[in-house]
């Protein structure tokens, strides 16, 4: 089912909102594989049959973890999110556009996987540049770099990386087939920053990337980036 205000807010604010619809449910798996907790195998023992033994892969809660989401847009990969917090973390969604913002602030009560969370969310309006950012274990990010200029996207992206804690994850996307038709479709000063812009992601995947999924299945299809911090960026608050 098409998204009508999703697809409004692209013919009117096509550089943030930069997709017709949101995401599908398989980019939002994927965008938020690292949020989930990871997996222990626990041995048990069958008290009918002592020699009997059998495994059971369940979630491992780490110390609380901090979430952050950046254009969470209407909230299609926040929901993928919620359901990966472990019961004390903790999740930032930045949002520039104000009526995500309202769509949000009313999914955060009505949306039964929102709801279950939204005393450990905090909904931060604003460009994700403007706001003063704490640390976090992982990170998701929506914006459509695609769209951005190389300093803006340098900018943002070295500043995520910045803000994680050792460990941490930053996992992005971009839609497949995207950055070789904007090169042959692009002139002047367009073909230019489309150029710089993907000079900078492939910069920051060279120095950070540690893996990447391909999600077929999504319209368009995406790839999503996991990022860590591998080089020597220096971190926030230091």
């Amino acid at each position: 089912m098409i998204d009508l205000m999703f697809a409004k807010e692209f013919f009117r604010t096509h550089r943030e909102t930069g997709a017709i619809a949101p995401s599908g449910d398989g980019l939002g798996r994927a965008l938020s594989r690292h949020v989930r907790p990871r997996h222990t195998e626990s041995r048990h023992s069958d008290s009918r049959h002592p020699e009997s033994r059998h495994f059971e892969s369940r979630p491992e809660y780490p110390a609380a973890r901090a979430v952050l989401e950046v254009g969470p847009g209407t909230g299609t990969v926040t929901r993928h999110i919620a359901r990966a917090l472990g019961p004390a973390d903790t999740l930032d969604l930045v949002e520039a556009n104000p009526r995500f913002v309202r769509r949000l602030e009313t999914a955060l009560v009505a949306d039964p996987a929102l709801r279950a969370v939204a005393g450990r969310v905090r909904l931060r309006p604003g460009f994700v540049q403007d706001q003063e950012l704490g640390r976090y274990d992982a990170i998701v990010c929506g914006l459509p770099f695609a769209n951005f200029d190389a300093e803006s996207t340098a900018a943002i992206l070295d500043g995520l990386l910045r803000t994680l804690n050792p460990g941490g994850t930053l996992s992005f996307f971009a839609y497949a087939g995207v950055p070789a038709l904007r090169r042959g479709l692009t002139t002047g000063r367009a073909r230019a920053r489309t150029l710089g812009v993907q000079a900078v992601l492939a910069r920051v995947l060279t120095e950070h990337q540690f893996g990447q999924d391909f999600v077929l299945g999504n319209l368009p299809p995406a790839r999503v980036h996991h990022l860590s911090m591998r080089s020597a960026l220096v971190p926030a608050g230091r």
